[in-house]
């Protein structure tokens, strides 16, 4: 089942995005020849009597496509792709990517109507903390942290982990109180570190373990990468966002940790010792990172929201990646996508058919998201790619010679291929701990 629904995203977002280039290569009277459902052979085809245009559902549930005429070749077609005016060619690139941000917030108005919303509130400060003696407070709605605004709660816990603490430099805070704005600059204070040696992702999906640290207390407990938590210290783990909040309510220290877990449909449970590794810095304050159910615009104002946090999401996870802050372990491709899919379904379906369907929501948000923005990046045969040449065509007033272009939209498909071999082996290598 869990390959199932794996398919239905992943062919979701895609078919979406592909009826974002549809809709407005139709509107621009653009020449489509077919639009798909899946990949491979026909299974069911029919040509629309009003535009010719031949719908299509095909063998492997993987995608779709929209395919135009003078897309990718030169064409005497006066309704071909490249014939068209390059503001209308521009909207048809673009429609792809902004479908895919539309989505994401469709099913944010499900998620947040349904679960609510995370707002960035100050839950408690710790006594003699760096917040403390700045005068933060409980229940301050956090709105900047440095130069990141802030407008979740996820918010901050994405700003901290790109932007660690520094020994010496201060922070500065701003916050709502009572309606009004004020800005604090705190100094982090060095506190006693305990570790468990693993990584999850601190999101609204089943909390997996990313990666246990070699020779760490999960190895060593014979905790490994995929099991998913359920439960620690006798407390209900359902995500990775419920995790990170016990983690910042319940620090931990050098008393034993009871944690349960699924692997593979089966409930394990082990008792660990923290490790000490040393101190760290800390400004001494806990914030929310609970969904609270809010009215009509609320709803609609932090889907916005939502989605503006994937979107950063992506967009500074590629900065690490091209910066090579981030090892291949941390890189997923569609397999591990899949997995972790199925390890969303695994562990929502004790919940019930509700929690299945929000937390899918929830991964169709993330992946949408990240669709948009990866198809944005000015990589040949991205959309990015293709918007590029487009848009030095509308600045040089002459259109870049189609068999230069279609050489560098080659060469990167061909370099696009090369690093999906790459991220597939690196999923498979991940799968069996490797």
């Amino acid at each position: 089942m869990s390959i199932v629904w794996a398919l239905l995203v992943f062919t979701l977002v895609v078919v979406i995005h592909e009826f974002g280039h549809y809709l407005l290569a139709v509107r621009a009277g653009i020449t489509v020849t077919e639009f798909s459902i899946g990949m491979g052979p026909r299974l069911f085809s029919r040509v629309g009597k009003k535009n010719g245009v031949r719908f299509s559902i095909k063998l492997f549930p993987i995608g779709g496509s929209c395919a135009m005429v003078g897309e990718d070749e030169k064409s005497d077609d006066v309704n071909a792709f490249g014939n068209k005016p390059v503001l209308d060619r521009i909207f048809v690139v673009v429609a792809g990517p902004a479908f895919n941000f539309i989505l994401a917030f469709i099913f944010s108005l499900v998620v947040i109507g349904f679960a609510g919303y995370d707002p960035a509130v100050v839950t408690s400060v710790e006594n003699g903390s760096a917040a403390y003696e700045a005068g933060l407070k409980e229940g301050d709605v956090i709105t900047k942290i440095g130069k990141d605004n802030i407008t979740i709660g996820r918010d901050i816990s994405l700003h901290l982990q790109l932007n660690p603490y520094e020994e010496g430099k201060p922070v500065n805070v701003t916050y709502k109180r009572d309606g009004k704005k004020e800005t604090v600059s705190l100094m982090p204070k060095s506190k006693d570190t305990y570790l468990l040696g693993f990584t999850y992702m601190s999101s609204e999906v089943a909390c997996t373990v990313e990666s246990v640290s070699e020779g760490g207390v999960f190895e060593k407990s014979g905790i490994k990468e995929g099991d998913v938590i359920t439960g620690i210290n006798g407390v209900k783990i359902n995500t990775g966002a419920d995790l990170f909040q016990y983690f910042v309510e319940s620090p931990l220290n050098g008393e034993p940790v009871n944690v349960e877990l699924n692997r593979n449909g089966e409930t394990l449970s082990f008792t660990v010792t923290p490790e000490y590794h040393g101190s760290s810095l800390t400004a001494g304050f806990s914030y929310n990172l609970i969904r609270h159910k809010g009215g009509f615009f609320d709803t609609i104002r932090y889907s916005a929201y939502e989605v503006a946090f994937w979107i950063k999401n992506t967009v500074k996870s590629l900065g690490l990646m091209i910066s090579g802050k981030v090892s291949r372990r941390d890189i997923s491709g569609p397999v591990g996508i899949v997995n972790m899919i199925g390890d969303t379904y695994n562990q929502s379906k004790k919940e019930g058919a509700l929690m299945i369907l929000i937390n899918m929501a929830n991964i169709c948000i993330l992946l949408s998201s990240n669709l948009g923005v990866m198809n944005l990046l000015p990589i040949p045969a991205l959309d990015g790619g293709r918007l590029l040449f487009l848009i030095v065509e509308a600045i040089r007033r002459k259109p870049i010679p189609s068999d230069k272009e279609g050489i560098v939209h080659f060469v990167g498909f061909a370099l696009l291929m090369v690093l999906m071999v790459f991220v597939f082996f690196n999923d498979i290598l991940k799968i069996f701990g490797i």
